[in-house]
């Protein structure tokens, strides 16, 4: 069996890769992984298990709950609420483990598994290997009253969450209109709670999650809905959260995308300027617009880049001390407040500097100026060989040189879809396009299933 775990938990299509019996036999071997740990030693072992409003994901955190049950784990089952706002619970109530079951800004069919050890962090790679390891192996079984118990929660979960969002907030938001696209997801009530709690006018599109609309059409992977919604209700702003709202993307009042590269500038010098940069430092990965460093180093801040994908950016932060990074996707991770990327956090920060400072958000925004960049998914390839193809590295290389120091070139396999990502970077936008396309041909016909 191939490994199960890839950047970001366990992650396909419900009910085919991501079964009920999966969802048991992860959640079993969790328990036995962290308990011969001594993780659950001297005390009852406890767990938080969240969603979000994906139909499959009420018979797999059902599952879920049932197997760490079966193993002798306590569950407090939170319901519908944010992957941040489950490693928000797994730290506030102190229990030994979370679990998300969410694929965040994947189409609705596909579900994921994602583990949070105590404190609220992604479990690391070597914990995942064990889990996997200890899949359907013979165990005793706890008899009587030393099986789990679940329990419901009733709704104070979300409460815990979007009261720590707002104290997180130092000035109001009263006076600031911000159009809110929630995805049909996770945060389609906790999102709009915060930030009318902060004090915001809020108007509110895509949040009636039926199990059925989560991504369609809306949220962070499709803004339109969210740009004219701005434009039509004369907003200051707005936000737009994934799935499971540990993303946020941001329009300005004029109608134009402000990307994750956009707003973690915005961002860095807004907490430059209150002393809470750690270290003048910003963290992201190699995905990140070549513009973001530029206007970085003018500010005086250092950009550290890692490879794609949240947890590497995690663990460039908690080994270095930081206290801000992400990606241009979105996912903002402010470490004095998070664990893990928080779009709901992201979006109550970011109008917090538009408030502070009475500037637009394209003011803010415009510190960052992007250089024409083009991302182009490839299909319906084996992704494995992207690294070991002679002939599509000899490609990239003379991309490379033709873009010398004015652009870049990006090529990688996706951890979570079966694709190759080619991403260009290049002074003018024609350039980028067509260097990505003579790419993506290349890809297309070396790496051919």
């Amino acid at each position: 069996m191939g490994r199960l775990f890839g950047t970001d938990g366990v992650r396909g299509l419900a009910n085919r890769d991501v079964t009920a019996e999966v969802a048991l036999d992860l959640a079993v071997a969790a328990a036995h992984v962290l308990g011969a740990q001594g993780v659950f030693a001297g005390h009852r072992a406890r767990a938080v298990v969240g969603r979000d409003p994906r139909a499959s994901g009420e018979f797999l955190s059902a599952a879920v709950a049932a197997g760490l049950a079966s193993a002798g784990v306590d569950v407090i089952n939170v319901g519908v609420l944010p992957t941040p706002a489950v490693a928000f619970l797994t730290a506030s109530l102190d229990v030994d483990l979370g679990v998300v079951l969410s694929a965040s800004h994947n189409p609705m069919p596909d579900n994921g598994i994602k583990f949070l050890a105590r404190g609220g962090h992604k479990l690391d790679d070597e914990l995942e290997i064990a889990i996997e390891e200890r899949l359907r192996e013979p165990w005793d079984r706890p008899l009587g009253a030393d099986v789990g118990r679940i329990r419901v929660d009733t709704g104070v979960a979300g409460e815990s969450y979007v009261a720590h969002l707002v104290s997180t907030v130092g000035v109001s938001l009263a006076g600031l209109r911000i159009a809110v696209d929630c995805a049909n997801g996770a945060a389609s009530e906790v999102g709009p709670a915060a930030l009318r709690a902060a004090g915001a006018d809020v108007v509110v599109i895509n949040a009636s999650p039926d199990g059925r609309n989560i991504n369609e059409q809306c949220g962070s992977t499709h803004p339109e809905q969210l740009q004219a919604a701005v434009v039509a209700a004369g907003a200051d702003l707005g936000v737009a959260f994934d799935g499971d709202a540990d993303r946020c993307l941001a329009v300005d009042h004029t109608g134009a995308l402000v990307d994750g590269d956009q707003i973690m500038g915005v961002l860095a010098l807004a907490m430059r300027d209150s002393g809470a940069l750690a270290h003048d430092t910003l963290v992201a990965t190699v995905m990140s617009n070549l513009g973001l460093k530029l206007a970085m180093t003018a500010q005086g801040i250092r950009m550290l880049e890692t490879s794609v994908g949240d947890r590497y950016v995690l663990e460039a932060m908690r080994a270095g001390g930081y206290s801000l990074g992400g990606e241009q996707s979105g996912h903002v991770i402010l470490s004095d407040h998070a664990t893990t990327g928080d779009g709901v956090l992201t979006a109550l920060q970011l109008a917090a500097r538009v408030a502070s400072t009475g500037q637009k958000l394209e003011q803010l925004a415009g510190v960052v100026q992007r250089l024409p960049q083009i991302l182009v998914n490839v299909p319906g390839v084996d992704r494995t060989r992207a690294g070991s193809d002679e002939v599509l590295a000899a490609a990239v290389q003379t991309a490379q040189a033709e873009l010398g120091d004015t652009g870049r070139v990006l090529l990688r396999p996706s951890g979570t879809e079966a694709l190759v990502r080619v991403m260009v970077e290049a002074a003018s936008q024609a350039d980028a396009e067509r260097i990505a396309g003579r790419l993506a041909d290349v890809v297309r016909e070396r790496l051919a299933l």
